[in-house]
């Protein structure tokens, strides 16, 4: 389940919310129970452990690889 950021207006609270998509525009409460809040931008950041994948061969053309340079 998804989990998005919210800021409350009122005592400029950050929490965080696991909720379905469908409800993630859906009015929040704060834990001090305030409901005028907004939901925050968040970033996502991917991390991974396997190794960068082989660079892909290069079509030829011109002097630099192409070999038209004799």
């Amino acid at each position: 389940m998804p989990r998005y950021e919210y800021r409350c207006k009122a005592c400029g609270d950050t929490f965080e919310l696991n909720r379905p998509m469908a409800e993630s525009s859906a009015p929040a409460t704060c834990p001090e129970g305030h409901t005028d809040t907004v939901k925050l931008l968040s970033t996502v950041a991917v991390t991974g452990t396997g190794a960068a994948a082989p660079a892909a061969p290069r079509a030829g053309g011109g002097c630099c690889g192409g070999g038209c340079c004799g």
